[in-house]
């Protein structure tokens, strides 16, 4: 897996549109000249035509020469991906997105229903605070302060930050080494926000009576009320107590990549109360019809790892599109749910040892449409039914890798780093 250089504030990596400058590793089958031969790439490199590649990727090599940003204007050189693999992993012509992408997603790349493809309020893309000069914080109170309002900022925070944390519009947020947030992060309202690379620790069932309900609790992040345009990465989130994540009430165009999600064994220990071991909940009621036509969410590279029983994530009336992602919560109840008016992509994962990988009978309707392609299942995990036709094309360009390549780079690389 080729990453960026670990630079957060920079033009070349961490904000704003990252879809092909962030990570050179998309491959060109035999293509001389560079970069630009890649499948449905707009030719940045002069002469990057992938002359000499096989359009089945059969025994071509990763295209050298060209180095990344020489060239022309846009459309000089690079044809529509003559020559280049489709899947850009080792040459080989296989499992490639059928938006033409090849390579791999770059670990500060952006991608998805937050990059493209989707427009609320005038914003089309995801820029968080731009490209400024980040302000420096060390308490909760002057991230709170700083992130409040809809003023463009950049802000790295450090240390373990106990409390509440609301992100108002046109944020980044960065953590540095080690940086966490004990307690609730909020985006109410919220728009073109960039969370990245921090841990967050929910309540862990504190915030409601002794031995009672989690689910009245908080989550560890709460994306609600229309928010929209955020883009959550890197994060490794665990113990909310209601959920590790929910995306709800029309929010929209969210991308989450590289994040971890997972709880304690402390929550179970002499716990008499529903544990609610819940992470992903993206729409909160079969009745909220003004959830039509939001909700719609990019899941890649992300890790279900422990004590998740359930919502990895279970998804209501909106789009969402998981690929290249992991699932390991051993004894779980069901890993991805298909439930009211859903339409879902789950494509190129892997599923190891866990039960019910897409629930398309539990929580659905007839509305529902749900397709399962080229996932990798392991240690008794098994491909679920299908449900309905139709399912949606995402109206970007993802690179998808094979699935046999995900559960170590997705262990490796997600969470903070």
């Amino acid at each position: 897996m080729t990453s960026c250089p670990r630079t957060y504030f920079g033009l070349a990596c961490t904000l704003g549109l990252m879809l092909a400058a962030c990570n050179g590793s998309v491959d060109n089958n035999g293509g001389a000249g560079g970069e630009s031969g890649t499948g449905g790439n707009q030719g940045q490199g002069v002469g990057g035509t992938g002359v000499g590649g096989m359009t089945t990727g059969g025994g071509g090599m990763r295209g050298t020469g060209g180095t990344a940003g020489r060239g022309g204007a846009p459309g000089v050189g690079g044809t529509t991906g003559v020559g280049g693999a489709r899947t850009g992993v080792g040459g080989a012509g296989t499992g490639g997105a059928p938006t033409g992408g090849g390579g791999t997603v770059g670990t500060d790349q952006l991608t998805g229903w937050a990059a493209s493809g989707c427009s609320v309020g005038g914003i089309s893309t995801t820029t968080g605070g731009g490209t400024g000069t980040p302000m420096v914080v060390t308490s909760l109170s002057a991230l709170n302060s700083a992130a409040a309002g809809t003023a463009a900022r950049v802000i790295q925070f450090s240390g373990n930050l106990s409390g509440s944390l609301t992100v108002g519009s046109n944020k980044t947020i960065i953590g540095s080494a080690g940086a966490t947030i004990s307690g609730h992060v909020e985006l109410d309202r919220s728009a073109n926000v960039i969370l990245k690379n921090f841990t967050v620790v929910g309540r862990n069932c504190s915030d409601v009576p002794s031995n009672g309900d989690c689910q009245d609790g908080a989550d560890a992040v709460t994306i609600n009320n229309g928010a929209h345009h955020i883009w959550v990465d890197h994060l490794d989130i665990s113990d909310g107590s209601d959920g590790n994540m929910d995306i709800t009430n029309a929010s929209d165009c969210v991308t989450v990549s590289w994040t971890k999600f997972h709880y304690s064994t402390s929550r179970v220990a002499g716990y008499t109360g529903e544990v609610h071991h819940f992470s992903n909940l993206v729409g909160g009621d079969d009745g909220a019809t003004g959830d039509a036509g939001h909700l719609r969410v990019t899941w890649h590279h992300d890790w279900w790892a422990d004590h998740v029983v359930e919502r990895q994530p279970r998804i209501r009336f909106g789009q969402n599109h998981l690929f290249n992602n992991l699932w390991t919560a051993i004894g779980n109840h069901y890993c991805v749910a298909a439930a009211v008016s859903s339409n879902v992509l789950v494509e190129n994962n892997v599923f190891d040892n866990v039960l019910d990988t897409v629930d398309t009978t539990g929580y659905s309707n007839a509305a529902t449409v749900a397709l399962s392609r080229n996932n990798l299942y392991l240690n008794g995990a098994t491909m679920s039914a299908n449900k309905g036709t139709g399912v949606f094309t995402p109206p970007y360009t993802y690179p998808l890798e094979p699935a046999a390549a995900i559960q170590a780079e997705v262990m490796a690389g997600a969470g903070p780093h």
